[in-house]
C-alpha cells in the first residue's frame, strides 16, 4: 500500500492531495522503491501552481532515495535491498512507495547517508553540469553566482571555488551573505542595498563576467545582461521570479556580442550512464569536502504543503527535505 501526493488542477499548496492505493507489481524493466527521504525543489511549485505544463492529474516530485523493495522482469544491475536515487524527469517522488524504470536510478555510496543524498541528487547533478559540460567553466575565470545561498546557489560556489574560479555572488540578507561566504564566495553583494550591476564591474575593474549562472529568472535578467563581459555567457536555468521573455538578439550584440543559453538537465543526463556518472562526480565533490548538502530545514513527507508554502515565500534556506 502506497501513499500518494497528487494534484488534480493547479493552483497553491491547498490542491495537493494524498491518496492511497496499491501499486501493481513492477513491470518489465522496472523496480519498486521505498521512500527513505524526497528532495523538495523549486520546480515542484513551478508543476504545482502550472508555471510548467503537466498533464493531470499527475504526482510531484521528481527526487528521492529509497530502498529497493522488488525487482521485475529484465531488471540487471540492481538488487533488492539496494540503496538507490533518483532525480527524474518523472513526477511522483511525493510518495511512499513507487515502481521507477531501473535505468532512472542511481546507485547510492555506502558513505552518504540518505537525507544528505535526497538534497544533493537534483541539485548536484544540475551543478556538475552547469558547470563542467554546459558553461565548461576554467579555473581563474570570475562568475556571478545569482541566489548564491540557495539550493543550487550555494553548490555552485563551493564548486566553483573547488575548480579555481573566483565567485560573486548575490543574496537578499545578511543571513543569505554568511551562507554564501561560508561555501565560499570570493564576494557577495546584497541585492536589496547594493546595485548589482555597479559592484560587478567594480570587482572586475569594469570588465564583467565571463560566465553568469541565473536561476531567478525575471527579477535577475537585465542585471545580467549588464554584467556580463564582451563575449560572455549567461547561463538561465530557473526562473523563480518568472520567465525571462522578449529576449531581443540585438540586445546581445550590444551589450558585447553574449552568449545566453536556456539549458534543462535532462538534456545532459539522458541514459543511466550519464545520470551515474553525474552523481558519482558529485559525490567526489562532497567527500573532498567541495560541497556540503546545506540542509537548513526538514518536514514531514505529510507536511508537503506546508513545505511549499514556506519555499514559495522565500522562507527556507538551502535545501529542504521531505522525511516519510
Amino acid at each position: 500500500m502506497a501513499r500518494i501526493a497528487e494534484i488534480s488542477s493547479t493552483g497553491g499548496p491547498e490542491v495537493i492531495e494524498w491518496v492511497t492505493r496499491d501499486l501493481p507489481e513492477p513491470g518489465e524493466g522496472e523496480v519498486r522503491i521505498r521512500s527513505t527521504a524526497v528532495g523538495l525543489n523549486f520546480i515542484d511549485i513551478y508543476h504545482r501552481r502550472g508555471s510548467y505544463k503537466i498533464a493531470l492529474p499527475s504526482g510531484l516530485g521528481s527526487e528521492s532515495v529509497g530502498v529497493v523493495e522488488a525487482l521485475g522482469p529484465e531488471v540487471s544491475g540492481l538488487d533488492v535491498g539496494d540503496r538507490v536515487g533518483t532525480f527524474g524527469p518523472e513526477l511522483g517522488a511525493y510518495a511512499t512507495h513507487r515502481n521507477l524504470k531501473a535505468d532512472r536510478l542511481v546507485k547510492l555510496p555506502g558513505d552518504v547517508d540518505d537525507e544528505t543524498a535526497a538534497a544533493l541528487l537534483l541539485k548536484g547533478a544540475t551543478t556538475e553540469f552547469l558547470v563542467e559540460r554546459c558553461a565548461r567553466v576554467e579555473a581563474g575565470q570570475t562568475v556571478l553566482v545569482h541566489a548564491a545561498a540557495g539550493g543550487v546557489g550555494h553548490l555552485l560556489v563551493g564548486w566553483l571555488k573547488a575548480i579555481g574560479a573566483t565567485v560573486i555572488g548575490t543574496v537578499g540578507s545578511a543571513t543569505k551573505a554568511e551562507r554564501a561566504m561560508a561555501a565560499g564566495a570570493d564576494h557577495v553583494i546584497r541585492h536589496r542595498e547594493e546595485d548589482v550591476v555597479a559592484r560587478v564591474r567594480e570587482i572586475t575593474g569594469g570588465a564583467g563576467v565571463p560566465v553568469i549562472f541565473d536561476g531567478v529568472g525575471k527579477a535577475t535578467w537585465q542585471q545580467s545582461l549588464d554584467s556580463a563581459a564582451r563575449r560572455g555567457l549567461i547561463v538561465s536555468f530557473g526562473s523563480a521570479s518568472g520567465p525571462v521573455d522578449g529576449v531581443a538578439l540585438a540586445t546581445l550584440a550590444s551589450k558585447g556580442s553574449l552568449f545566453v543559453t536556456r539549458p534543462t538537465l535532462f538534456d545532459y543526463a539522458v541514459t543511466r550512464a550519464e545520470r551515474q556518472a553525474s552523481l558519482d562526480r558529485v559525490f567526489a565533490m562532497l567527500a573532498e569536502g567541495a560541497i556540503k548538502p546545506d540542509i537548513g530545514q526538514t518536514f514531514a513527507l505529510d507536511d508537503v504543503a506546508e513545505a511549499h508554502r514556506r519555499l514559495e515565500a522565500g522562507e527556507t534556506e538551502g535545501a529542504t527535505v521531505l522525511l516519510p
